[in-house]
């Protein structure tokens, strides 16, 4: 018990440690202030859009969809990319030797992914409620809401990026095993348009996954409760999204201990070695 609570604790401390040298990163500084300009742009560009025959400003509908898009892209392709690299360098290889190296590992993963999202919240909701009227029409409400949506929507999505990450053959393989099929599932989810304007059958498959769901409860938490009418069954589906998106997290801890446990298995100092010599190739 011992062990394994001073590996968890040494897992929260390395993820808590990357967050604040991610924080100091010039580049991860440029993808903040890159995402938050460009949210900004077409949110301004399109200030005086509605949605047809609601009411509903662009704006107001589309910001809650694309905290949701930010929130499911950035825990699945991360914590990807994250595993990925570091199944290559032999960072997982080190930590499998440990004692409970791999729950720290994973801790940390949780921690560092969870915390990366406030520095994209901050950069796009301060400068959006200060340009832009009706952003927030539920008040206390709203943000009780914006909560636990943001809390069941980590614990969906985050698992899904350690099981690609874990799955992938090399890093490289990551941008066509994980980041296309992210982006069509959320292009296809509601966030910057009504999913009723798709197919029928393309708005069952968006349901399936939890992206669609955390755009829903985004936009139960930001938007007034007669905006409820522009979404499927004309309601916001509270109780649905929570199932859902349980159901997913609950997948994903059953699953994912599984599948990283049988990768490190598999993990071998010649492995390492062999996504080294293949990764040097491929830079040149």
């Amino acid at each position: 018990m011992n062990a394994t609570r001073n590996a968890l604790a040494l897992g929260v401390r390395r993820g808590w440690t990357e967050f604040v040298l991610s924080l100091r990163s010039p580049q991860d500084q440029g993808f903040y202030l890159f995402m938050g300009l460009g949210t900004l742009v077409y949110l301004w560009v399109n200030r005086d859009e509605e949605i047809d025959g609601t009411g509903i400003s662009l704006v107001a509908y589309s910001l809650p969809g694309i905290l949701a898009a930010l929130l499911a892209f950035g825990v699945v392709i991360g914590p990807a990319f994250s595993l990925a690299m570091e199944r290559e360098d032999g960072t997982l290889l080190r930590h499998k030797a440990l004692p409970h190296g791999m729950q720290g590992y994973v801790t940390g993963q949780v921690v560092l992914h969870s915390l990366g999202l406030l520095p994209l919240l901050l950069v796009i909701l301060v400068p959006s409620f200060l340009l832009f009227d009706g952003v927030m029409e539920r008040g206390a409400a709203g943000w009780l809401t914006v909560t636990w949506v943001l809390a069941l929507g980590l614990l969906a999505t985050l698992p899904l990026g350690m099981v690609i990450g874990s799955l992938v053959p090399s890093t490289q393989k990551v941008t066509t095993w994980g980041m296309l099929p992210v982006i069509v599932v959320t292009a296809i989810s509601g966030i910057f348009f009504p999913v009723q304007a798709l197919w029928g059958w393309v708005q069952a498959i968006a349901q399936v996954f939890p992206t669609y769901w955390i755009g829903l409860g985004m936009r139960s938490a930001f938007l007034p409760d007669a905006a409820a009418a522009v979404e499927l069954g004309d309601s916001w589906r509270t109780g649905t999204t929570v199932l859902v998106l349980a159901a997913w997290a609950v997948a994903g801890l059953l699953l994912t201990p599984r599948v990283l446990r049988r990768m490190a298995r598999r993990q071998s100092g010649s492995q390492v070695a062999a996504a080294r010599d293949a990764a040097a190739q491929w830079v040149r």
